[in-house]
Formats: C-alpha cells, sequence, structure tokens
C-alpha cells in the first residue's frame, strides 16, 4: 500500500511539474512572438506628409544618421505598374560610425543596412513614421560585440520616434 501511495504521489508530482513546464513554454513562446513580430517602432503624427519627413530626418540627424537614400514607393508604383497607391517614402538612414564598427565586425552585414525610415500616409490626415527595429531585425547576427552596437543603435533610433 505505501509503494501505491508513494507511485501516485510521483506521478501527480511529475503531472504538476510537466504542466508548469508546459505553461513556461507556453509564455516564453508568447513573449518571443511578439519580440519577433514587432519588428519597428511607429507613432502616428499630425504632420503634413513632407513636413514629417522633414521633422524625422532633422531628428535623424541630431542622433547622427544621414539619409543615404530615399525611395518613393508612390511614384514607383504608379511607373512600373500603374497602380495607385498612398503616398510612401521609404529613407535609408544611416550613422556612418555604427555603420563602420558593424561592418568590421562582420563584412555580410551590409545586406541588413541602412536603416529604413517609413513615412506614409495613415487614415485621414495622420501620418505614420515607422523605424526598423535593429535588434529584431539582425537577430540571426550572432558576432561578438554585436548585441550591444544593435541596443545602442535601437536607443537611438527610438529617441527619434518620440521625439519626432
Amino acid at each position: 500500500m505505501v509503494l501505491i501511495s508513494f507511485r501516485h504521489f510521483v506521478l501527480i508530482e511529475l503531472f504538476t511539474i510537466r504542466k508548469t513546464i508546459f505553461s513556461l513554454v507556453n509564455l516564453y513562446n508568447n513573449k518571443l512572438k511578439h519580440i519577433i513580430m514587432s519588428y519597428s517602432f511607429s507613432k502616428m503624427v499630425n504632420y503634413g506628409f513632407e513636413e514629417a519627413i522633414a521633422k524625422v530626418t532633422d531628428e535623424l540627424q541630431k542622433e547622427g544618421f544621414g539619409i543615404l537614400t530615399e525611395i518613393d514607393m508612390q511614384a514607383a508604383l504608379k511607373k512600373k505598374l500603374n497602380v495607385h497607391f498612398r503616398k510612401y517614402k521609404i529613407l535609408g538612414a544611416c550613422n556612418p560610425q555604427f555603420a563602420f564598427e558593424a561592418l568590421k565586425r562582420e563584412g555580410d552585414i551590409g545586406t541588413m543596412l541602412p536603416c529604413n525610415v517609413v513615412v506614409q500616409q495613415g487614415e485621414g490626415d495622420k501620418i505614420k513614421i515607422s523605424i526598423i527595429d535593429p535588434v529584431a531585425s539582425m537577430m540571426a547576427v550572432k558576432v561578438d560585440g554585436m548585441e550591444e552596437l544593435l541596443f545602442t543603435v535601437r536607443e537611438k533610433l527610438k529617441r527619434v520616434i518620440e521625439k519626432v
């Protein structure tokens, strides 16, 4: 009788441990999904479209970023597909010092540069500004010192979106 009770006790404990492990795994997966799904920082603003571009460019400059490229998706889609699309520009922002440090650590990191900033027409008169989260977008890069660099760039870009 004691062995049966002990066996029963062990089974109950194992079942409880198993439930706890599954709960932790589900919690971790939900957190991981949130991290993976959050690949940018966004903000709706009440500026005009061109004013929003000027303001985000100004805030990027304050954080040491310049604009290397500007892609007008509305014009490109009209020209290539003859379709109408909302105002939508992609700005390629680059902080030369951080880009240089990243390139020294990993030669192929250029495939993920520059940091994209999207300014697009939102609903009504609202303009949406989105900036890539370099930590989320470069999760696969496992190079010594890169994580710290990416977190630093992330903080700079977060300040831009907060101030714009």
